[in-house]
């Protein structure tokens, strides 16, 4: 459709219309999801044009009750005489892959009136200054071996003024200024000035320009990504053949400097998924000359000067894409109009498109929990007590064999006694044996779940994929990134389990169980944990299953206030509420013999150092922890920090007044 909307675009005069219908073009530009640039370089053709207009009345265009709809281009067009032809743009998308296997199609034809001297005038003038020289190729051509006409140095010894006045005065008679061309060949023109010496790299003078080609997208979506792309394009040429020639704006100021950024701006390209000729990178390349026909096609002139305004503007455009920063905006833009919170799809805990995770020990169930958490959803039923909104989920399991793995979603199904109404909405992936690490993984699963519409990925565990030190906070920074990674790309919720560390949990923060470093517990939006509950003896000679175990859920929660902890049995292969309160306030494993954990001196040496580094990790935001941060996040005396660091072996010294890992302190 987009390649329909930019032909029914070309074919409106903006000198047509009058100042409300020029406001309607814009607004129905900005609702298609097209750049300010588009309607800023149709814009440009009337002489009612003001510089920077079209970006203040773009910033204005915020939405209404009744949106001016792409639509209203397109009639526009039609009640001048345009007619749609077939549109190769629907199923373009800014992240996709670009094919077409259809008919040929170019989408563009120059004006009945097409003056070929005007187009290369036209040329001319933008490209170089009047005591430029300017090179050329007509009938100096030759034919290789596999019958390709190749052009030779042809013309480099006359100036654009001399040209220009040529033009002028030969206005019906384009050879009689360059010379008679072979009909079926064409003609070739450098874009970049010469000294009048020769036409190497060497003979190149200013490196104003880089050639853009591809020869194997469609005529139509190369001018849709270069526009999309907003290239900074001086003079955008059709070759008469099967692509676009798009003279871009780089504006170096000496050869080293040109090759960097055509180098640029080929990645940038390819990565945007536009394949391009990469044989045009030096700056003495010939392009297509305008203003001649080629086996009866014209050579012309399709745009001016459209895209951004400058190479430095551009790189501004490139590098805020690439880096997927968004744009800054003022509180103000909301006060009247706030955003939409999204829904919840676990009540009170989750909302769609953010973060969990799920810790506890290897005797909790989690895979069962989460699996429990997959039919909740699919059937719109409670999970532990909090109610989820009906959806389609992806269960990524890493760890069990699939036919293990198929047969507990049948057997909780069956144990929770409900008919297995929308099974078709829980999809498995089972990747044991096929397992990479997470940031290989996400491309793959992004690709795959792409308008596949599901509201919830849960990866079980994470130990399978994980990359780098677990636990340094920079590595797990990195690590957890991607779970954003895939909230941002799909909509979805995120679900991940990982286990607890070694030894006693019950006195810790519910947030400080989760082995490795703390960014794991305070990076996702919502964290569950599970810890076993210690039984007195009347309570294990009275449960229903001589086999069931006792647990606690405890939250870390951003979006929600904590929850109040929820008691629960494990019977196999259901997680049970515990709704009669036998289990009362019964204390984690961990924490009889009251207060002991809270003496540094009780804690095994395992316990200490592992307790140190999560602190460690959680006080060093800006890679300076000083004592003081590290006595207040762990509620202990001076004493005790320095006690800890000589105890660990040179894992962490003192610095002036910092603690700092060894190998840190060692690289600064």
């Amino acid at each position: 459709m987009d390649t329909q909307i930019l032909s029914a675009l070309r074919s409106i005069p903006v000198s047509d219309l009058d100042r409300a219908d020029w406001i309607k073009v814009g607004m129905a530009l900005k609702d298609a999801g097209f750049p300010c640039s588009v309607w800023d370089d149709w814009s440009r053709d009337d002489s009612r044009y003001h510089p920077g207009e079209c970006e203040k009345k773009w910033d204005s265009f915020n939405g209404s009750g009744k949106p001016v709809k792409a639509g209203s281009i397109v009639q526009m067009a039609k009640e001048r005489g345009w007619t749609a032809g077939p549109d190769i743009g629907d199923a373009l998308g800014w992240d996709d892959a670009i094919e077409y296997d259809g008919e040929s199609f170019t989408g563009f034809t120059p004006q009945a009136a097409w003056n070929g001297v005007e187009d290369l005038k036209r040329y001319i003038s933008e490209l170089f200054e009047p005591d430029d020289y300017v090179g050329y190729v007509t009938n100096d051509v030759w034919q290789d071996t596999d019958g390709r006409w190749v052009p030779s140095k042809g013309v480099y010894y006359k100036k654009a003024k001399e040209i220009l006045a040529s033009l002028d005065k030969y206005k019906d008679d384009l050879g009689a200024t360059i010379g008679d061309w072979k009909p079926d060949v064409g003609a070739w023109i450098r874009f970049n000035a010469l000294d009048g010496k020769g036409v190497k790299n060497e003979n190149v003078t200013r490196f104003k320009y880089a050639l853009v080609e591809s020869d194997t997208l469609p005529i139509a979506e190369q001018d849709l990504l270069y526009r999309k792309l907003e290239l900074p394009i001086a003079v955008l040429v059709h070759s008469g053949g099967k692509s676009l020639h798009a003279i871009v704006k780089v504006d170096a100021p000496d050869y080293e400097e040109y090759r960097r950024r055509v180098d640029f701006l080929y990645t940038f390209l390819e990565e945007k998924g536009c394949v391009i000729d990469k044989q045009n990178r030096n700056p003495s390349r010939l392009s297509r000359l305008p203003g001649v026909t080629r086996n009866g096609n014209r050579q012309y002139i399709v745009d001016m000067n459209i895209g951004r305004k400058s190479w430095t503007e551009w790189m501004d455009f490139a590098e805020g894409i690439d880096d997927e920063m968004p744009d800054m905006e003022p509180l103000s833009a909301f006060k009247d109009d706030p955003p939409v919170l999204p829904e919840e799809l676990i009540q009170g805990i989750l909302r769609r498109g953010h973060k969990m995770l799920i810790s506890g020990s290897s005797k909790a169930g989690k895979s069962f929990l989460l699996m429990e958490l997959c039919v909740a959803i699919a059937e719109g039923r409670k999970w532990l007590g909090f109610q989820c909104q009906k959806g389609r989920v992806l269960y990524v399991n890493l760890e069990i064999d699939p036919p293990s793995c198929i047969n507990r979603f049948l057997k909780i199904y069956e144990a929770l006694g409900i008919p297995m109404a929308n099974t078709d909405s829980i999809v498995l992936w089972n990747l044991r044996g096929h397992a990479v690490p997470l940031d290989q993984l996400v491309p793959k699963l992004i690709r795959r779940v792409r308008d596949q519409h599901f509201d919830c990925i849960i990866i079980d565990p994470i130990y399978k994929v994980i990359t780098g030190d677990e636990n340094s906070a920079s590595d797990m920074g990195a690590f957890c990134n991607q779970f954003d990674k895939i909230c941002n790309l799909t909509g979805c919720s995120t679900v991940y389990c990982h286990h607890h560390s070694k030894g006693a949990q019950g006195a810790k923060k519910a947030m400080d169980r989760a082995s490795g470093s703390g960014v794991f517990a305070r990076d996702p939006d919502a964290q569950l944990d599970m810890i076993e509950l210690e039984l007195s003896d009347d309570i294990k000679n009275n449960v229903r299953d001589g086999n069931a175990s006792a647990w606690r859920l405890e939250s870390s929660l951003r979006e929600f206030p904590n929850i109040v902890p929820v008691n629960f049995w494990f019977e196999y292969p259901l997680h049970v509420l515990d709704d009669k309160g036998v289990l009362g306030e019964m204390p984690a494993q961990g924490t009889s013999a009251a207060g002991k954990m809270k003496n540094s001196n009780s804690k095994s040496t395992e316990e200490a150092e592992e307790e140190f580094r999560k602190a460690y990790d959680a006080c060093n935001m800006t890679g300076n922890v000083t004592v003081q941060d590290m006595m207040s996040y762990m509620e202990v005396s001076d004493k005790t920090i320095y006690a800890r660091i000589k105890k660990m072996n040179g894992e962490f010294i003192l610095k002036k007044g910092r603690v700092m890992r060894l190998d840190h302190a060692l690289e600064e």
